[in-house]
């Protein structure tokens, strides 16, 4: 079967943009979370976010197109273009190269946006731009139109997982030879005045107004809830072959795809972690990689009470007595969570670790909770040959996706 293997990655994250970026701000530590700067949230019991607070859609949209994009479609297509430059893929074959990149929620940024000229001005005062501006699948849209890519192109939308999801579902493509290159990941731009306002609502949001930079504290006893963030993370997938006739660098394999459901509820995780599990081994599985040889584990890790405890459990059911020896991470207690981008933006990290021989920390790990006692790096980053690295992500509804990395081939 046809190997897969990943020659770019695209980031637009709270701690940098580009890989570059995002990797020194993983090594530094670093927090992108702080009091919310896109909109007065004074008034709310949740004041803090994780925001990218130096994008710049100029890089790779003209003012006009960009005023036709929602937010989070502007990420996926920045994201996308500096994933082909890190690839060095400027002319990819077009009918040959496809897209799947989705969102967990959307343009609703357009939408709030636009009711409030609804309400306003009236039946002409929404713009005839709203619709294209707001469909989940404007991301994946926009990035083949801006590239011209005519191949397999779609969106995929499962809440936390959806990252994942795509890159898994583009990495098929390839392996059954629908496509030779596929860009694949998610984007994500939904912190708006309604979407805060119904997360803290939920209680799914830390309230650690007074200390942001510390909120998100994935496995750790006093953690409150996750911090909403934005985002997006694309990469480049393509066929060994296609990366080795052009003489591509390759970062890593795409080892494995598993993907399953709890069927439990709507936004609660199994609590026996039984969905998360058997995504793991199906990715495993796919990999045709016993537990044993797995050296790197990016968590889901949402810093919320429920999800950091069961996903413990899942890891211990699948890894058994190897469950403790494996370097265990959230990235989002640095990126806050980017809902339908953390998947992609956590496989990027996983690759990261592979390519440049280091494993990232979980920050604000101060209080171990007793029930989460696995190894998730508190001390620091650790400067560690990593060969094989799974990246997990699980979303509301109960929707899971794990992904497995290993060396290049």
């Amino acid at each position: 079967m046809t190997k897969v293997v990943v020659t770019g990655l695209g980031v637009v994250t709270p701690i940098g943009v580009g890989a570059d970026a995002f990797w020194a701000g993983l090594m530094e530590g670093r927090s992108g979370a702080g009091e919310i700067a896109s909109f007065d949230a004074s008034a709310y019991p949740v004041r803090i976010a994780a925001e990218v607070r130096d994008f710049d859609a100029s890089s790779h949209l003209t003012g006009r197109e960009a005023a036709r994009m929602d937010r989070f479609c502007q990420m996926g297509v920045v994201a996308a273009g500096l994933a082909l430059d890190d690839a060095g893929l400027s002319s990819p074959d077009p009918e040959r190269t496809g897209v799947v990149v989705g969102t967990g929620i959307g343009g609703l940024a357009t939408i709030e946006e636009q009711h409030t000229a609804l309400v306003e001005r009236g039946p002409r005062g929404v713009s005839p731009f709203m619709v294209p501006r707001l469909m989940p699948n404007g991301g994946a849209a926009a990035i083949s139109m801006r590239f011209g890519l005519h191949g397999p192109n779609h969106s995929i939308a499962t809440a936390c997982a959806t990252g994942a999801h795509a890159v898994g579902e583009a990495a098929l493509a390839i392996r059954y030879g629908r496509a030779d290159t596929m860009l694949a990941g998610g984007s994500e731009a939904a912190l708006t005045p309604l979407s805060l306002a119904a997360f803290a609502r939920m209680g799914a949001l830390s309230r650690r107004n007074d200390d942001p930079g510390r909120a998100s504290r994935p496995f750790d006893a006093q953690r409150d809830g996750f911090v909403f963030g934005e985002g997006a993370g694309i990469l480049v997938l393509e066929s060994e072959e296609s990366a080795r006739r052009r003489g591509a660098r390759v970062l890593a394999e795409v080892a494995g795809y598993g993907a399953s459901a709890d069927a439990f509820h709507v936004t609660q995780p199994d609590p026996r972690g039984a969905g998360a599990a058997r995504a793991m081994r199906a990715a495993l599985d796919d990999a045709r990689i016993d537990p044993s040889d797995v050296e790197h584990i990016n968590a889901h890790g949402t810093s919320t009470p429920f999800n950091d405890r069961i996903e413990t459990i899942a890891i211990k059911e699948v890894f058994g007595n190897e469950a403790k020896r494996i370097p265990v991470v959230s990235t989002k207690s640095q990126t806050g969570h980017l809902l339908g981008a953390a998947g992609a933006v956590e496989a990027a990290a996983s690759i990261l670790a592979i390519h440049r021989g280091a494993i990232p920390s979980t920050i604000n790990l101060d209080n171990p909770d007793p029930e989460c006692d696995l190894d998730y790096v508190p001390e620091g980053p650790r400067e560690e040959s990593v060969r094989i690295a799974l990246s997990n992500s699980f979303g509301f509804g109960g929707q899971n996706a794990c992904l497995v990395f290993s060396g290049s081939p």
